[in-house]
């Protein structure tokens, strides 16, 4: 997960570290930012869960949890559910974990580490998927495409949520590291994959930024179905 803030002005240098602490949180400043992450992500993260329908026995993975402080609203919807957190941060794992210690112990939750690019499940374990702001660091979008159909279910569910081109272009870090993307550019790598689309929900939350300033942040859940 990444955070969306305007910031006062910052070297090239400062605003590479940004960008590289939003994709993958470590060290001294990871937790701070994983916190950040999670407050001003919030909205796009309910949006992402609202959108998978979810239901009881349901299997669900999300990729880049970031410190997870969200998994509660996601238990929250339904019963007996369970929950798997792929993250390539080792601080944001160790983190999730204790955040939701109490789902850890009683086998609810789990979160595992992964490389980025090869999903450490098996074949059809899920039925549920969600990420959040991922999208952008993604090395090869249609092999990674490939490998969450593969460990999806049959006509699973995929909420993938991200901001429009538009509004992170206006982000100073942006450049450092992140491919940008709007809806239709999405649509253009799902009809190459085993995912069709189920159906779009776009929207515009106000968003503070660390100076106070509110902005108009546009971003869109696509909601995929696995066609394997």
């Amino acid at each position: 997960m990444t955070i969306f803030v305007k910031t006062h002005p910052m070297e090239k240098d400062q605003l590479a570290e940004l960008a590289s602490q939003l994709s993958h949180p470590s060290g001294e400043k990871g937790n701070e930012i994983a916190q950040m992450m999670n407050e001003t992500n919030i909205g796009m993260t309910k949006n992402a869960i609202l959108n998978l329908d979810l239901s009881s026995n349901d299997s669900v993975l999300e990729l880049g949890h970031g410190n997870a402080g969200h998994v509660e609203f996601l238990f929250a919807q339904c019963e007996n559910i369970r929950y798997t957190g792929l993250e390539i941060s080792t601080l944001m794992n160790r983190e999730a974990q204790l955040l939701n210690e109490s789902f850890v112990t009683s086998e609810k939750a789990s979160f595992t580490l992964y490389d980025g690019e090869k999903i450490p499940f098996k074949d059809n374990e899920f039925n549920k998927l969600l990420t959040v702001n991922t999208l952008y660091f993604w090395k090869n979008p249609m092999e990674l495409l490939t490998e969450l159909s593969r460990v999806l279910k049959p006509q699973a569910l995929f909420s993938l949520t991200f901001a429009h081109r538009s509004f992170m272009e206006t982000l100073p870090f942006t450049p450092f590291g992140f491919t940008l993307y709007n809806p239709d550019e999405v649509l253009e790598l799902v009809n190459q994959s085993a995912f069709s689309l189920h159906k779009e929900d776009a929207q515009t939350e106000v968003v503070l930024t660390k100076t106070g300033e509110s902005v108009a942040r546009q971003f869109s859940t696509l909601v995929l179905k696995n066609h394997k």
